[in-house]
């Protein structure tokens, strides 16, 4: 098996389908899902369209996205509630690892963190070290055009 990536226990990470770039997220290994922050989510006819708000990246300016391809997944939040959430894949890029994951949406509104990465998107990948944060901010593509 291939060394693994040491991962603090939150690291900016970059979602590059989204426009989404040095999003601080938070290494959850309690969690099995990745989560994104949408502060709306809503159905318009076959379409999923949910609200990101600015403060979830630098630069960003808050928007909607839509999405044609999405799911919906019943989830255990934090307090062992089920929820119906609905989830997308996206690219995500960790240390210069290039990812497709499933982030369900939720509003993460009151949390620190707008982006929650679970132990699913972690295994054989990276080795957490919870004493750690951070370590990725030297991998991030900081000459990419960002928004």
């Amino acid at each position: 098996m291939a060394e693994l990536q040491i991962i603090g226990r939150n690291e900016p990470v970059d979602l590059p389908e989204l426009g989404l770039y040095k999003v601080m997220a938070k290494v959850d290994t309690g969690a099995y899902n990745c989560v994104l922050h949408c502060s709306e989510v809503r159905i318009n006819g076959t379409t999923l369209e949910c609200w990101i708000p600015d403060e979830i990246s630098p630069g960003f300016a808050g928007r909607w996205f839509t999405f044609q391809h999405f799911s919906q997944k019943e989830i255990r939040n934090s307090f062992g509630e089920k929820e119906l959430r609905y989830v997308i894949r996206t690219v995500i890029e960790i240390f210069k690892k290039k990812i497709r994951a499933e982030f369900s949406l939720t509003n993460r509104g009151n949390l620190r963190f707008p982006v929650l990465l679970g132990r699913k998107i972690l295994r054989n990948r990276f080795l957490v070290d919870v004493t750690q944060k951070n370590l990725g901010e030297p991998f991030l593509n900081l000459g990419d055009k960002r928004n």
